[in-house]
């Protein structure tokens, strides 16, 4: 078990999110009352929105989880399929404010960096677009592919399982670079990586802290650089998916229901960082191999009954 650097959690709020958090809930409240999705319920649209936010920063895939969550609540296929999976990439906008509200002194040092107010900020962008633009690149042209060909329980159940079983072999080394000493080759290296979470299951927070903890970054160092990089890549892939269909989202389950779903995942999503930043303080990424190893039993075992 290799020891792990300590991992600071995101600066605090001196003013304290409580109010946020209080005006969330009472939205999320208000919403789950007031909206009506059609096939879309508010029940369901909690469900999926919990499902996102828990996973979305978790070495566990939220694709894989929000996949066979749709399915077993009745989503995600027939004439519905296209609305369901714009709404699973709709709802990822809570987890990326998560982590803008969380980190939003790291994102505010990178925007000084743009206007030429901070080095180090402008340095790290440089990093985060070079580690974002080949998984963007193969997405684009080949993202539909995937999901026609991938997107199923049995991929995910043997990405499950490769992952989990990854995570119980490895031992990682004892990572000693800062964010700040992050070189371009080593941020292309992380990127190129990341293009393994294309394939459903894989999950994106796995294959960019290995890789950076590959490359030499502390585990601080390496989670956080995952976490930017995420806000980077989740904010494009949504863009683009409800450019092309959330007019489609719109017309099947208004606007309620998604809005639903976005808030419980930013709120959710808020928790599993906090989560994971404190737990990566002593632990090793161990405990996520044997869940992925359980998930993968758990579907097979739903897909064997018919449940899938």
């Amino acid at each position: 078990m290799t020891s792990l650097s300590a991992i600071p959690t995101p600066p605090p709020d001196r003013r304290r999110p409580a109010l946020l958090i209080a005006a969330t809930g009472i939205a999320i409240v208000a919403l789950a009352v007031t909206a009506d999705g059609g096939p879309l319920t508010p029940i369901k649209a909690i469900v999926l929105g919990a499902v996102e936010g828990i996973t979305e920063y978790l070495p566990i895939s939220s694709t894989g989880h929000l996949l066979v969550t749709q399915r077993l609540l009745g989503l995600g296929t027939g004439p519905g399929k296209v609305a369901a999976d714009t709404y699973a990439i709709a709802i990822q906008l809570g987890a990326i404010l998560a982590v803008v509200a969380l980190y939003r002194h790291r994102i505010s040092r990178i925007a000084r960096g743009v206007i030429g107010r901070d080095d180090a900020g402008r340095q790290l962008l440089t990093r985060l677009i070079v580690a974002f633009v080949p998984a963007a690149a193969i997405g684009v042209a080949f993202g539909d592919s995937i999901k026609a060909h991938l997107f199923g329980p049995w991929p995910i159940v043997v990405a499950w399982a490769v992952g989990g079983a990854f995570l119980l072999w490895w031992r990682p080394r004892h990572g000693i670079t800062a964010l700040e000493q992050l070189s371009i080759r080593n941020a292309a290296i992380i990127g190129c990586a990341q293009i393994l979470a294309l394939l459903p299951g894989t999950s994106r927070s796995l294959v960019t802290i290995v890789a950076a903890l590959a490359v030499g970054l502390s585990m601080s160092a390496a989670v956080e650089f995952s976490f930017l990089l995420g806000l980077a890549t989740l904010t494009a892939a949504t863009a683009l998916d409800l450019a092309k269909d959330g007019g489609t989202l719109l017309n099947d389950y208004g606007w309620r229901t998604p809005l639903l779903g976005t808030l419980v995942a930013f709120l959710t999503a808020m928790a599993a960082v906090r989560w994971l930043v404190s737990y990566l303080r002593t632990e090793p990424l161990t405990i996520f191999g044997w869940y992925r190893l359980l998930a993968a039993a758990i579907t097979i075992g739903l897909i064997l009954g018919g449940a899938l």
